[in-house]
């Protein structure tokens, strides 16, 4: 039976969800340089309309319906049903189906949008929405399918509660691969490493964060205690990584760095989502103070052997959702969500976390490369050494930031 507090607080989640991809284009137009902001920003927004369609189309029926004819039959549902009960009970028995659908879409959405910091400055915008498309379609899908509906990994028994597998594990691998492909930049001055505007930073943080709420508190589809208990361990373990960056960060670099300290709790929120809905607090700040330290160190490991991820989504992103989808395997306990891991002593969840969590990411990064290889042989992925001096706000898209 259709429950009305229900419905209203995941068409809450689906909307805050939402805002996090505009809230992801500032985040990333800051940390770019001032003759690319336009183009990364775009890469993000651009998403909510070319995956909203393909999800419309069949992407969610791919996804979340049967394996063989699932096109059809979701198509029908979102045509003709819509109002009407979820088809399958497990997406969500007491809200529509179309707010199933819409939620699930708003991850659809921001998932390839991750992968964009990672090849900030110097890939073709036609090739991008090729990229797009087809990442959608050969990698999110099966993963959600996969994971969240009724495939393989999720007949094992392997829980993901909001993305760590399927979102930020699988983007943080692809933008890996994707680093692997493309190439370094070949950058002109200093001037083009170093954000162009720290507040665009700061506020695309605090839009990320506060649609992380609504992306983690709806893994549950319903407004109820697990809904709280996912609320409050994002926040901590948000907090945690965030100070816990800002201590080492102070430590080894002798000065607390604003994007520092915005970079750690956005590594605490990657961390926390696979396990939001599946431990206790106190679990969240350790988990919290593991991202601060594990992501910290992969992003100067990143530096050190010179791999050029513009704005660090393997570090943060791909490394956080890894680490948090495993470690749901260690402090997951039956009273929040009914499944143990390893501290409650259930191995068999630990080894399956860890094997999904692996052939996920190996997956992403393969089948992403592949794309990137078969774009490349129809149109150029990388752009023009010229356009990248000039900057590909003003060469592809004829348009600046700022007139000054």
């Amino acid at each position: 039976m259709i429950n009305s507090g229900d419905t209203a607080f995941i068409i809450l989640c689906a909307a805050l969800v939402c805002l996090m991809t505009p809230g992801l284009a500032f985040f990333y137009g800051g940390l770019v340089s001032r003759k690319n902001v336009l183009t990364i920003m775009m890469q993000s927004f651009v998403s909510m309309g070319v995956v909203t369609i393909i999800w419309f189309v069949f992407g969610f029926s791919l996804a979340f319906g049967p394996d063989v004819h699932g096109i059809i039959g979701g198509f029908k549902y979102i045509c003709l049903q819509g109002v009407g009960m979820n088809p399958n009970p497990d997406y969500g028995p007491t809200i529509p189906f179309l707010t199933f659908f819409s939620y699930q879409q708003m991850f659809a959405i921001i998932t390839p949008a991750l992968i964009t910091g990672a090849f900030a400055d110097r890939v073709n915008f036609k090739s991008y929405l090729v990229f797009l498309v087809a990442w959608s379609i050969l990698i999110y899908i099966p993963l959600a399918h996969w994971v969240w509906g009724g495939g393989f990994l999720q007949q094992m028994g392997v829980v993901d509660f909001a993305g760590g597998i399927t979102v930020h594990a699988s983007a943080g691998l692809a933008a890996l691969a994707s680093v692997f492909f493309v190439g370094k930049r070949k950058l002109i001055s200093k001037n083009d490493q170093e954000p162009h505007n720290i507040t665009h930073v700061a506020l695309g943080t605090a839009l990320l964060w506060f649609g992380w709420f609504g992306f983690n508190a709806g893994g549950g589809l319903a407004a109820d205690g697990l809904a709280s208990t996912a609320f409050i361990n994002t926040d901590i373990s948000a907090s945690v990584a965030m100070v816990t960056w800002l201590v080492i960060s102070w430590i080894k670099e002798k000065n607390p760095s604003f994007v520092g300290i915005l970079t750690g709790a956005v590594a605490g929120l990657a961390t926390i989502t696979p396990a939001a809905g599946f431990i206790k607090p106190w679990a969240a700040a350790i988990l919290g103070l593991v991202a601060g330290v594990v992501c910290y160190y992969a992003v100067q490991f990143r530096k050190k052997v010179e791999w050029d991820d513009a704005l660090d989504v393997w570090g943060v992103h791909g490394v956080g959702g890894i680490m948090g989808s495993i470690l749901v395997g260690v402090f997951a306990v039956d009273s929040v969500d009914g499944v143990n891991g390893l501290l409650y002593g259930d191995i068999h969840q630990f080894g399956i976390q860890l094997f999904a969590t692996i052939f996920a990411s190996v997956y992403a990064f393969v089948v992403t490369y592949l794309i990137l290889k078969v774009v490349n042989f129809f149109m150029p992925v990388r752009v023009s050494e010229e356009e990248e001096e000039k900057g590909l706000d003003i060469c592809i898209h004829k348009e600046e930031a700022y007139h000054i």
